[in-house]
């Protein structure tokens, strides 16, 4: 397998290093391509996206050192574009497109703040029904294809992220599944590529990548193409998890 890795942040969003830092260490690790995905601006939370002017500073940045790295490594400009983001996506060299809220009457629900965070939230907006938190979550989901027309599905069950231990919900449990089931129907019906993705496990939220197995075998039994990501937010993680990829396509 050829090293890569096509979801990375850098300093212009929540990631830690430059982008030119990014690039010079997957050449260092033997990497033949790169894409950048910064998190696309939302109005309603700037903690950890793009503001409108970093946008276009990030994309000048990137043109730049397409230009200056030409003969050694294929660089990218790619965009996370988040499901609630009205922001454009012309001119970007491919999409991931991205649930990291829930919209509930007005209000932009976070689903991977902290595990306090989602428990406050489904406490004050679902009267503690988690199931039902879950089954907003996917129907968004379901949607983000036709909403972002994205190459890339990013994390795809990221509202796993703080159930480690099953304590929040349990995902074996008729009304989660059906709830994935669904958005995962949906989204085989689209030319979107499912993304593999060990960001959580990196930053350990989670010991298993996103999305499950299940969903990840239906995907493929389906004759659908994935693609392996590391969702670093630091140049040490461009590569994290490989091993797992390893196994895992086997």
């Amino acid at each position: 397998m050829i090293p890569c890795n096509y979801h990375t942040h850098t300093c212009f969003c929540d990631g830690k290093h430059t982008p030119e830092e990014m690039v010079l260490e997957a050449i260092r690790l033997g990497c033949r391509e790169i894409g950048f995905s910064g998190h696309s601006y939302t109005p309603f939370d700037g903690s950890y996206c793009m503001t409108k002017e970093n946008t276009l500073a990030y994309i000048d940045t990137v043109r730049a050192l397409q230009r200056k790295y030409a003969n050694q490594i294929k660089i990218y400009l790619g965009i996370e574009q988040d499901y609630h983001s009205p922001e454009s996506t012309a001119g970007y060299d491919y999409i991931i497109g991205s649930v990291h809220y829930v919209e509930k009457d007005g209000t932009y629900l976070s689903i991977d703040e902290s595990k306090e965070t989602q428990i406050a939230i489904v406490e004050q907006y679902y009267g503690g029904d988690f199931y039902s938190f879950v089954e907003d979550y996917y129907a968004v989901v379901s949607d983000v294809y036709r909403k972002t027309k994205c190459h890339i599905i990013g994390h795809f069950d990221l509202i796993t992220k703080f159930n480690r231990e099953g304590d929040l919900f349990d995902p074996g449990h008729p009304r989660y599944r059906t709830a994935a089931q669904k958005a995962l129907n949906a989204l085989l019906d689209t030319p979107a590529i499912l993304e593999v993705n060990t960001g959580a496990i990196s930053r350990g939220y989670t010991t298993e990548p996103y999305p499950t197995r299940d969903i990840l075998t239906q995907w493929v039994n389906a004759g659908k193409k994935i693609i392996f990501s590391s969702d670093c937010h630091s140049k040490d993680h461009i590569l994290y998890g490989y091993d797992i990829y390893k196994e895992i396509t086997k």
